[in-house]
């Protein structure tokens, strides 16, 4: 029939074509720390990785050659157990003038306090400071010699000369007060009558026996220079 909407007989309807369907998202609120909070804990974290990465090194090799492997070490000098870091010393050179503490870190230290006029036993751990020191051959590099001088007392020419041959010895004066939150003697003896061994990052981590002998005190520092050898460089 002319003007019908009837499909022929067999024919397939054709779909109406399908509308577009939108969907708008909507994002939740969150939220949002003061920008100056934020950057307070992102800085505080930054810090924290960096003294990790820096403090990581030191940490294995000591925990290597003093826990992991305990049964091959045989010690001569006194192992401080927590090593003690160095504090802000009040430092002056023999000029008068203030020297930053922070300036005897990134070497291994021999480290002898005494009085300005240098007893005979002084005289006998300065010396033994500048012969171990150049025993060492290469590993030399890595080692300083320091000399603080505890009562104020202007040390001898002829001392200052003998500190001075070879790698001269750093020589500075510090109040002896200030030395007791950070160096103390063993049992029985004074300060003066050891030398301390500190590390690289300022920690003070062995104290040498009153009177030492030469080739034992050798070992013990040969060890900790092969302990640290993966990190510690020669120079500051």
């Amino acid at each position: 029939m002319f003007g019908s909407n009837t499909s022929a007989p067999g024919a397939t309807a054709r779909p109406e074509p399908a509308l577009p369907v939108n969907f708008t998202v909507h994002s939740l609120p969150m939220p949002q720390l003061p920008d100056a909070a934020r950057r307070t804990a992102a800085g505080r974290l930054k810090m924290l990785l960096v003294l990790a990465v820096c403090a990581a090194p030191v940490v294995a090799s000591y925990f290597t050659y003093f826990v992991v492997r305990p049964e091959g070490r045989s010690n001569y000098s006194e192992l401080v157990q927590p090593p003690r870091p160095m504090p802000a010393l009040p430092l002056t050179g023999l000029d008068g003038k203030a020297v930053n503490a922070e300036t005897l870190k990134g070497q291994w230290l021999l480290l002898v306090v005494s009085g300005g006029r240098c007893d005979a036993n002084c005289e006998r751990l300065l010396w033994l400071q500048r012969q171990l020191r150049e025993t060492l051959g290469r590993d030399k590099e890595r080692v300083d010699k320091v000399w603080l001088i505890s009562d104020g007392v202007a040390p001898r020419p002829e001392t200052l000369e003998a500190v001075a041959t070879l790698a001269p010895a750093t020589v500075l004066q510090v109040p002896g007060a200030v030395l007791a939150d950070w160096l103390q003697p063993a049992a029985g003896h004074r300060l003066d009558q050891h030398m301390a061994i500190i590390d690289p990052m300022g920690n003070w981590m062995m104290r040498v026996p009153a009177d030492p002998e030469p080739g034992r005190l050798k070992r013990d520092v040969e060890k900790l220079l092969r302990a640290s050898a993966s990190w510690d460089l020669p120079g500051r």
